[in-house]
């Protein structure tokens, strides 16, 4: 296996007419060690099924395929997409072990294979969006490392009770514990982006609550997190008709209604949900 280099990432650019993409997050990892400690850290083995979103010219895909059994990688750029299984032929004996979707990451709910680890340089933009649509459709994956804005990173991995926690941090604890592992340097990316990136690990952990409850626990944290600095029962009072109403709520779910959104964990706001009426 021969990893891709900067020189050889923008040849394969200029052979493609391709310009990176601000508005599709294009920012291409051009240097191999940095891939190699990604997968590393991702602990990803000869068993696993690995799930690549936004693999753009193939550089942390090749550092996956040289451990994982096989690579499903979604992109949503057709020329990237196209191209990433001739460079990955060029490079790799086993170019059947890589599955390329050209499709948009938001848009897929099923495929071909049950991918069990998560290894990604997410797009800034969707990041999170795309993180939880996959933590929700996809139950098998167990494991996975992101690349993502070193801020969005923060606000993933916070605990309750931080400037950083809120909505991202709270329903992403619904399915798994969240943690910073890492930082990378903006000059590995090309273009270089402007803010700066961290690594986000994660791993599966039983949900907060029930699949059928999850919606109306989003819909409390939502509310919860709308005008942050209010306390509970008046940033509920949205969702219950009023202060009192809610209130009452927080006060049988055995919540403090002095309290806000930020101070409270996944499985308090399922106990909200538990007792609150189905409004939804």
């Amino acid at each position: 296996m021969t990893l891709l280099g900067a020189a050889e990432i923008r040849e394969l650019a200029a052979k493609l007419d391709l310009k990176p993409s601000k508005s599709l997050g294009q920012n291409f990892v051009i240097d191999s060690n940095v891939c190699t400690k990604i997968v590393r850290t991702a602990g990803v083995t000869a068993d696993d099924i690995a799930l690549e979103i936004g693999p753009g010219l193939g550089s942390l895909t090749l550092a996956m395929l040289d451990i994982a059994k096989s690579v499903v990688a979604v992109e949503i750029d057709p020329r990237l997409a196209q191209q990433l299984p001739i460079t990955v032929a060029d490079h790799f004996a086993h170019p059947e072990n890589l599955t390329v979707i050209n499709k948009d990451a938001l848009a897929v709910n099923e495929l071909p294979l049950q991918p069990t680890v998560l290894v990604a340089n997410l797009p800034y933009n969707v990041s999170v969006p795309v993180l939880l649509h996959l933590l929700e459709k996809f139950p098998t994956i167990r494991t996975g490392v992101v690349m993502v804005q070193a801020e969005v990173a923060d606000r993933l991995a916070a605990k309750p009770g931080g400037k950083e926690y809120g909505i991202p941090s709270v329903k992403a604890a619904w399915w798994a514990d969240v943690k910073n592992v890492g930082t990378v340097s903006r000059s590995i990316f090309w273009p270089a982006p402007n803010v700066d990136s961290k690594l986000v690990g994660f791993t599966r952990r039983e949900t907060a609550g029930p699949e059928e409850m999850r919606e109306k626990v989003f819909t409390i944290i939502d509310a919860a997190f709308a005008q942050r600095r209010k306390m509970l029962r008046s940033a509920l009072s949205s969702l219950y008709g009023s202060s009192s109403a809610a209130e009452a709520i927080l006060i049988n779910a055995g919540i403090d209604p002095t309290l806000r959104g930020e101070a409270l964990q996944v499985e308090s706001f399922c106990k909200i949900a538990a007792v609150a009426p189905d409004i939804f």
